[in-house]
């Protein structure tokens, strides 16, 4: 067991961004605003199901705010704005509705989902997400 910011840890893998990019191609190169079937690389497949930590910027993506993602970037350079691909988005689905503001950066830990055909969400997922604050 170890310490992360301020919280006990037990066997969950520390991701950067770099695994989610280079864990992720498609078949076909079509326009990048088109779900494409994903194909996942051999490593991001084993840790399909386990706990995960991952480090970025909070995104809150509607006027319920009740769908919330963690972005590589802030919300000005994000993919939804065309700055970097699908690959540098999380979808997020907290237990209990998080109280941060747009932008926040912070680290999720939760139970990572790869999501290969279904274009009603995002190719990574994290449920029963937690904040762990920074």
């Amino acid at each position: 067991m170890i310490s992360w910011f301020g919280k006990e840890v037990h066997a969950q893998k520390i991701l950067e961004w770099s695994d989610f990019t280079k864990g992720i191609s498609w078949e076909s190169e079509t326009d990048f605003a088109i779900f494409r079937e994903a194909i996942f690389s051999p490593e991001l497949m084993d840790l399909e199901g386990k706990e995960v930590i991952v480090t970025g910027y909070f995104l809150v993506l509607d006027g319920t705010q009740s769908i919330y993602m963690l972005s590589k970037n802030p919300m000005a350079s994000c993919f939804f704005c065309g700055n970097g691909g699908p690959e540098t988005i999380i979808e997020l689905e907290f237990t209990e509705k998080p109280s941060f503001k747009m932008d926040d950066l912070l680290s999720v830990s939760g139970t990572l989902r790869l999501n290969r055909n279904n274009p009603n969400h995002c190719y990574y997922r994290i449920e029963e997400a937690e904040a762990l604050g920074l």
